[in-house]
Order: C-alpha cells, then structure tokens, then sequence
C-alpha cells in the first residue's frame, strides 16, 4: 500500500527544468493528480543534454501531460475552463510571463477564490524581483559556491541543490495554504525563491560571521570542529570518509583499531587536544589508515558505531543496500526504453512510501483525457488537434 495523503487535490502545473517540476513531484508522490502543461512541441526539458539529462524523467513521474498552445485565444480558454475545476497551479515560468499569457494569479483567483497559486521564481519580492535567475547563478551571489570550492575558487554545489530546496519550499508553503483553505475556504497565493532560498542554507555561516572578527574560509579551508573528519587513502588505493564526533567514538576508534598507543596518550584523550595536535596527528593517522583496504575500514566502522562512508558516485546508488533493502527506489520507464531505478520521495509517512502510478508522460499523451473532464467531445478535440492548439498522443 502507497501513502497517498494528498489524494483528491487537482494541481495544474505550468512549469519547467527542476524548480517548477520538483514541486509538482512532491505534489503527485503524495497522491495529488498533478498535470503537467507543455506546449504541443513538447517541454524543452525533455531535449536537454548534458547534466539536463535527467531532469525531464525524474522530475515527472506521476503526471500527466496536458500539451497545450498557450498562445492561441482557444488554448488560454481551455486553462481558464480547467482552472475553475482545479485546487492549485504552480509555475515557474520567468517574472511577468503568466501574466503577459492571462494565466496570472490576479486573473485566475475571479475565476476560482479556492485556487493555491504557487509560484516559483528567482528572487522573492523587492529590488531584484524582476531578475532571471538560475541555480548556479544564486549558489554564485548567494556565498554558497564561495563556501563549497577552494579559496579563489569558487564552485557550485554537485547536484541542483537550490533548485531542488526552493521546490520544496513551493511545497510546503501550498500544504500551508491548503491547511489555511480547510477553515476560510479561501485560496491564496504562495511564492518561493532560489536566491532567498539560498540566503536560508547560509544562515548558519552568516551566524558564524556575527561572532568573529575574520573571514569564514570556505570549506575546504576550514579547520572542523572535530578532530577526525576527513578522506583518508586506503591500501586498495580507494578512499573512504571517516567521522570522530565524540569521546565514545575516539575510544571504539582506538579499539577496533587496535591502536591501545593512542587510546592512552594524554595528548589526545579529548577532541579538543586532538584538534591542536593536528599537526602531526593527522599525517599520523593518514599513515595508519592505509594500512588497512577500503572493506576493512568498514567493517571495523561499522562493528564499533562510527560514523563512516564510502565515496561513492551516482552509478553507485543503483545497487545501494539500504535504497534497495529499504523501499527507497522505484522503477521508472526511460525515454531510451530502459526500467531504471530511481529515488522515491524521502519520507515514510503512516508505516508507507510513495509509490509510482505514471510513468514520465509522453507529449500530450492525457491532452483528451484531461480535455473530456471539461465534457468536450472526440469530434471537438480533432478538430482542435487539426487546428494545432492541442497536441494528443
């Protein structure tokens, strides 16, 4: 059984690349019939390449499509006709578009004072608010790409990490407007932003910044406020990520390691002396560790309770013991034709996981699905299929 606690709510979702659509997919994980707007070409997300590769098919499962030329008189009537029918729409369009399309909020709300109208943009409201902006772009003015590389150098996160943040933001400011509808009956409008989005995950550094009278170094500059908590080679010529953030750890480290020498040197018995050690500890310890092969750091990790990782790449997530022992995958149908396994939404809710119902829609492929809830008949649908305002698969 799949948990599906947002079952019955309608989401009309104009939206593309990650931001828009990571928002839409929380909202059909958990059960709501999320329909996914595209123009009648198909949403140019699904023809990127590069590292673009997968947004289109991990960020749609469980939606429809619903291929639409939002630039005819008749494709604008459709979505006003759908919108009196729908409990939310989430866009993520660039500033001022829906609004030049008629699609804004100030015009559907005369429509449907239930809509949630969630939008999702580059900045919230002030001075930059008309800005375009993407996840680099935030991750490079908003300090996290500063803290993430070298000094001087300075790089973005591995992953679409604002985008992806600000998404579920989009999603839990609807759950709270649909939290607020249940008792005015009222809708309203909701929006989220990748650059404040941002400011949020660097709140904890700008903290820092208050209470010191120099420079935060970036991350790999930092000295950390644990002793042990690093990449160390291994004699296998792999490497794997150790984690000391406690006296119990420090003790089973010493034990399971069989290093007794260090387990009773007074230089080292707390994390504090460790730290100021360093400079010969660490060197010390890199040496230590590469004695031993990968597995076998591991093992002797995890029989003691430490905090340990391999470095893994993606590829390797496939075969992951506790994703695919834990319910934590799906299999999803690929473009290429090919079942791959991909994350669920990471929560348990009630004992149960999403599930998948839809795979990643092909273009247009629920258009007259969608279109027959309005009443309109196969005979209005081809000739609106011939006219080039619809697209149907």
């Amino acid at each position: 059984m799949h948990s599906a606690p947002l079952k019955g709510i309608k989401v009309l979702e104009f939206t593309h690349a990650v931001m828009g659509p990571c928002t839409g997919l929380l909202l059909a994980d958990m059960g709501a019939e999320v329909v996914h707007i595209e123009p009648t070409k198909g949403d140019n997300t699904r023809r990127l390449k590069g590292f673009g590769t997968g947004y289109f098919w991990f960020y749609n499962r469980n939606k429809k499509s619903l291929a639409i030329d939002l630039k005819s008189e008749e494709g604008i009537q459709l979505i006003y006709d759908l919108v009196k029918e729908y409990d939310i729409v989430v866009e993520n369009f660039g500033p001022g578009t829906m609004d030049r399309l008629g699609l804004g909020y100030d015009k559907l709300k005369t429509l449907n004072s239930k809509l949630i109208y969630c939008s999702l943009k580059g900045f919230l409201s002030g001075p930059y608010e008309k800005r375009h902006a993407m996840d680099e772009v935030v991750q490079m003015m908003g300090g996290l790409a500063y803290m993430t590389g070298r000094e001087g150098d300075p790089l973005r996160a591995g992953t679409s990490v604002i985008d992806i943040t600000g998404g579920m933001f989009g999603y839990i400011g609807i759950l709270q407007a649909l939290y607020e509808r249940e008792k005015s009956g009222e809708g309203g409008f909701v929006k989220s932003a990748l650059f404040e989005t941002c400011a949020f995950l660097m709140g904890q550094h700008m903290a820092y910044a208050s209470q010191i009278d120099y420079e935060i170094p970036p991350m790999p500059s930092r000295v950390s406020a644990w002793s042990i908590y690093k990449v160390f080679d291994t004699k296998d010529d792999s490497k794997v990520f150790v984690g000391i953030i406690s006296e119990k750890h420090w003790a089973r480290l010493c034990e399971v390691f069989e290093w007794s020498d260090w387990g009773s040197d007074e230089r080292l018995e707390t994390n504090n002396k460790r730290i100021d050690e360093r400079d010969w500890f660490l060197p010390a310890l890199d040496e230590r560790f590469k004695a031993f092969t990968k597995q076998e750091i591991i093992d002797r990790c995890d029989r003691g309770h430490i905090p340990f990782a391999p470095i893994s790449q993606p590829e390797d997530l496939f075969d992951d013991l506790q994703l695919n022992e834990g319910d934590s995958l799906l299999s999803v149908a690929m473009p290429n034709g090919k079942i791959t396994k991909l994350p669920k939404f990471p929560l348990e809710y009630k004992g149960t996981r999403s599930g998948i119902r839809m795979d990643p829609p092909k273009i247009g492929e629920h258009t007259a699905e969608v279109l027959k809830e309005l009443n309109i008949d196969d005979d209005a649908i081809a000739k609106m299929v011939a006219a080039g305002i619809i697209k149907t698969e």
